[in-house]
């Protein structure tokens, strides 16, 4: 039982903010990196723009699946550092870094394929050459883009978020000097089109991961973790638990970002004006997203802590926070959304597009319907990311294949075809998705909340 005196909600709200601030940053600096390949590509050629999303779709699955081993590694670590038990934090980290290369060496053959894969799924051979063109240089950042992500649970986990931060802004900030000059053919470079943002994405990941590993090595406050004794050591138990953790989390994250995927590739049956609408409302609504996982971030490392001290008080008041503050942001971006919608689609595509009033007013209707699921994304997340700092993982990922892939993606297809209403119909089926995920997530932890006994 917990004897130390329980936080104040003052308390609560302000170890979640310097906590949350930096994870929110770090996020969206991140999302910047794929926001500016998007946005140069979009100034650069349509065709460019729309292939790279097809091929950038695919890669941001399997990252994003790849990820669920990564983000096993934070609620581990948090309860550890929360327990004392600094010799476990160094057996997580190791074994989730051995989870995710192995991962990346299965998952990089499919990648290396895109081509023929979204030739069989339909698309056009012009893009799906692109796309291919993209991905067979991109491929090789999927490594370390996942090491990245397990030094980030780790860090995120001893609250030190602040130099994933710093790390992630120098990275993106890079990521716009390298767009620059390979896909435009700047500073002497060759004119290399989408191979070009794919060869910046490259440079900018091993910015990113040299840094984050640079730190964890040479700063004496975590020496005490070791976390580069032994790396090649096979550790069956850890291994385990670790596994066990993120294959849920994993199939959790798939189903979500396989539903946008898969929304992706229906729009591309419309047409290049549909999947570049399609493309730079993702990427606004992306930005908006990270907010709301940054603070699901926060929820995990908290729920963690408060289960490695059985604190069942500081648990319930930092679900409470966490899940607050992501619902009252989700009101910040329906606003903006909604109010502003032409001036943000103008930001990601080049003026003298000839399809460019098409692709604005097909993208202010997406926008707008995006609108609509802003409260409960958010607010599934937040639920999310409480579960998981409690290590319930199971459950969750069922909720979120019933969510996505039972209801979601079918009236997806339902009103985006047989029902007529194209693009629109496809992210009205998200909506109905998410909204059954947010119910169900939230349900779930606040029945786990109630019967845990410490």
């Amino acid at each position: 039982m917990n004897t130390t005196p329980p936080m104040t909600w003052r308390d609560h709200i302000r170890a979640s903010l310097l906590l949350g601030l930096p994870l929110v940053g770090s996020h969206i600096a991140q999302m910047l990196t794929h926001i500016t390949d998007v946005a140069m590509l979009g100034w650069y050629s349509v065709d460019a723009l729309a292939a790279v999303v097809l091929a950038t779709q695919a890669y941001f699955v399997v990252f994003i699946v790849g990820s669920g081993f990564a983000f096993a590694v934070m609620p581990l670590c948090a309860a550890a550092i929360g327990a004392g038990k600094h010799r476990q934090v160094r057996r997580s980290v190791r074994m989730g870094a051995w989870i995710v290369t192995i991962y990346g060496l299965l998952l990089a053959v499919p990648l290396w394929h895109i081509e023929s894969i979204l030739l069989f799924l339909g698309q056009q051979e012009n893009l799906a050459r692109i796309a291919s063109d993209y991905m067979r240089i991109a491929v090789f950042g999927l490594f370390p883009a996942l090491w990245i992500m397990v030094l980030k649970s780790y860090l995120s986990a001893l609250e030190r978020a602040q130099v994933v931060l710093i790390a992630t802004l120098v990275a993106a900030a890079a990521n716009v000097v390298f767009n620059y000059a390979f896909i435009f053919g700047n500073f002497g470079f060759p004119e290399m089109g989408a191979r070009g943002a794919a060869w910046a994405s490259i440079l900018t990941i091993t910015i990113d991961v040299l840094y984050l590993l640079v730190y964890c090595w040479a700063l004496p406050a975590l020496k005490k973790y070791d976390l580069f004794l032994n790396p090649f050591r096979f550790d069956r138990e850890a291994i385990v638990e670790t596994f066990r953790l993120g294959w849920p989390i994993s199939l959790t994250l798939l189903a979500e970002t396989g539903l946008f995927s898969a929304a992706t590739v229906m729009i591309g049956w419309s047409g290049t004006v549909a999947l570049a609408a399609h493309a730079v409302v993702l990427q606004i609504t992306s930005i908006g997203f990270m907010v709301p996982l940054g603070i699901s971030n926060v929820g995990t490392i908290r729920a963690g802590r408060a289960l490695g001290r059985k604190d069942k008080l500081g648990l319930s008041r930092a679900a409470a926070v966490v899940i607050w503050g992501a619902f009252l942001f989700s009101l910040v971006t329906m606003t903006l959304y909604l109010t502003i919608p032409r001036t943000l689609m103008r930001l990601f595509l080049d003026p003298s597009e000839p399809n460019l009033p098409a692709i604005i007013e097909m993208g202010v209707l997406l926008l707008m319907i995006s609108a609509a699921f802003q409260i409960v994304d958010a607010t599934q997340v937040a639920a999310l990311g409480m579960l998981r700092g409690i290590k319930d993982t199971t459950v969750p990922m069922v909720l979120a294949v019933i969510s996505y892939w039972c209801v979601g993606a079918p009236m997806a297809y339902i009103l985006g075809f047989p029902m007529g209403y194209g693009a629109q119909g496809v992210w009205g089926g998200l909506v109905i998705g998410l909204t059954l995920a947010a119910i169900t997530m939230l349900a779930r932890y606040y029945k786990l909340q109630r019967e845990l006994e410490f």
